[in-house]
């Protein structure tokens, strides 16, 4: 172990990568998104460049996100992606190699797994810890994991919804649905399409979900211009949507988000249960911005529910927590090699 060995705590994420530094904090916020050159296979742009290119490329230019619901689906590609963010995030440093600490969903398997910590090996890093997302949110959110105490969390980003009850640093239940930010953006897009005839992008469904969209229905609505593609005449038109009907586009979607946290209630422990009711569920995860998710989780579950400080930052910063007290969170952490 050399004197001076840089820590960095990775949320590698299916739609952003948070790159977070002890004694920093986040450094790093960029789009897990690749921009690939067709011909050659060459690697172009990570981050928020590539992300520029999504549906505005030539065709032999592909934007391409590896992760795939949490998990790798592209190991080359992750790889470089890694590199780019190991070697961002390091600057000046970058002839010191630092040990990393990666997340990965609650569902991942044992080689999904090792296939994370040789990519961050290869990509740059000395060791390579992986711990599952709902630990680091916990730990993020500032939840206190080692005690004997039941806490659960839900952790909503794009690709996945990790939900788990944790005590005594591990998880004793816990489900991951991959129903999360990506597919209320495409259910929106599908609305927008049968009820209006009108094409949109990802881009925009998601700029939808942000500025009106909600998980109950609510009193006062507010309202957004679109601007698409008419299917019928193939030219541009815009269109005004309203609160209420993206909660109808996006109700299906929310149920299964909400079925996964009934399951895991119903599977945890009646001592623990009964802590849950105490404490309430912590919300992490970018999706869990959603506005009044918190009151849709109260009414189907009937159990407390509130949004965790800075929900998209929890994952990241619990890397950089457990990092700096590996000994402490020992048993939730996987081996390195």
């Amino acid at each position: 172990m050399s004197f001076f060995s840089p820590k960095l705590g990775i949320d590698l994420g299916t739609a952003n990568t948070l790159v977070f530094v002890p004694g920093k904090g986040v450094i790093l916020n960029e789009p897990s998104v690749v921009a690939i050159s067709e011909i050659d296979k060459r690697i172009l742009a990570v981050g928020f460049e590539a992300k520029e290119m999504i549906g505005r490329t030539p065709d032999e230019i592909i934007a391409y996100r590896p992760m795939r619901d949490g998990v790798i689906a592209d190991y080359r590609v992750t790889q470089a992606m890694l590199r780019y963010f190991i070697g961002k995030a390091m600057g000046r440093f970058s002839f010191f190699k630092p040990e990393v600490m990666v997340s990965v969903p609650a569902g991942v398997t044992s080689t999904e797994r090792r296939a994370v910590v040789e990519a961050a090996i290869k990509g740059g890093a000395r060791n390579a810890y992986v711990v599952k997302e709902p630990v680091l949110a916990a730990i993020g959110a500032g939840i206190p994991i080692q005690e004997p105490r039941g806490h659960m969390i839900v952790d909503i980003g794009g690709g996945t919804t990790d939900v788990a009850v944790i005590s005594l640093g591990g998880i004793v239940a816990s489900t991951s649905v991959k129903c999360a930010g990506d597919r209320l953006d495409h259910a929106i897009a599908d609305y927008i399409k049968k009820t209006f005839n009108l094409a949109i992008g990802d881009k925009t469904a998601e700029q939808i979900k942000i500025q009106v969209g909600s998980a109950v229905p609510v009193e006062e609505e507010l309202a957004m211009i679109i601007k698409g593609r008419d299917f019928i005449t193939g030219l541009p038109r815009q269109t005004e949507i309203r609160t209420n009907e993206i909660v109808k586009a996006i109700g299906r979607e929310l149920r299964e988000i909400i079925k996964a946290i009934r399951d895991v209630l119903q599977e945890t422990p009646p001592e623990l249960a009964a802590d849950i009711i105490d404490y309430g569920i912590i919300m992490t995860g970018g999706t869990s911005q959603l506005r009044n998710f918190p009151e849709l989780v109260l009414r189907r579950t009937g159990v407390r529910a509130e949004l965790a400080q800075d929900p998209l930052y929890c994952v990241a910063k619990g890397t950089g927590i457990a990092l700096e007290h590996l000994d402490t969170y020992k048993r939730s952490i996987i081996a390195k090699r």
